[in-house]
């Protein structure tokens, strides 16, 4: 229960020092945007490989050699989605959101907030953490497109954040 063998113990150990080396190599050949988090397929890559990770880990019956595959075909599809989305904008509309406004200008979008699933607590918690203490001080607020919620303070400035924001 606590100990089968010292085979099943250092399996763990070599495994993961090797496939964290070729997961770690392969992040840095394809670039920051592997692990970003710009939209929902971003983030799946990312959990896939932490999974994939765990499981070469962990599974006796996957080799090395088969994670390190898995690794290099997910980093291709994510590589592969960003370029396509980057080059066709057919491609990027059906792979990625919109920015949503949920507020704007002292008025909740009460459509968007019901369309986007967010709640009113939520938009107040982000303000909040923004260190906004009314909603008298905030010109918008903004679901992104990674689903963090931005929070934009009224300003006198000429320069607008929201010029591809959904209205």
């Amino acid at each position: 229960m606590f100990f089968n063998s010292w085979e099943a113990a250092l399996r763990p150990l070599i495994i993961g020092l090797l496939a964290y080396s070729a997961l770690v190599l392969l992040l840095r050949v394809s670039g920051k945007r592997t692990l970003s988090k710009m939209n929902a397929f971003d983030l799946i890559v990312t959990v896939a490989l932490g999974s994939t990770l765990a499981t070469t880990l962990l599974n006796k019956n996957i080799a090395l050699v088969e994670g390190i595959a898995a690794f290099l075909i997910l980093i291709a599809l994510q590589y592969l989605v960003a370029w396509l989305s980057i080059r066709s904008s057919r491609f990027k509309k059906l792979i990625k959101s919109e920015p949503q406004l949920l507020f704007y200008r002292g008025n909740y979008l009460k459509e968007k907030i019901v369309k986007e699933r967010v709640l009113e607590v939520e938009i107040l918690q982000a303000a909040r953490s923004s260190g906004i203490n009314s909603m008298h001080q905030v010109e918008a607020v903004v679901l992104e497109t990674d689903g963090t919620i931005s929070v934009i303070k009224k300003t006198e400035s000429e320069t607008n954040t929201l010029d591809n924001v959904e209205q």
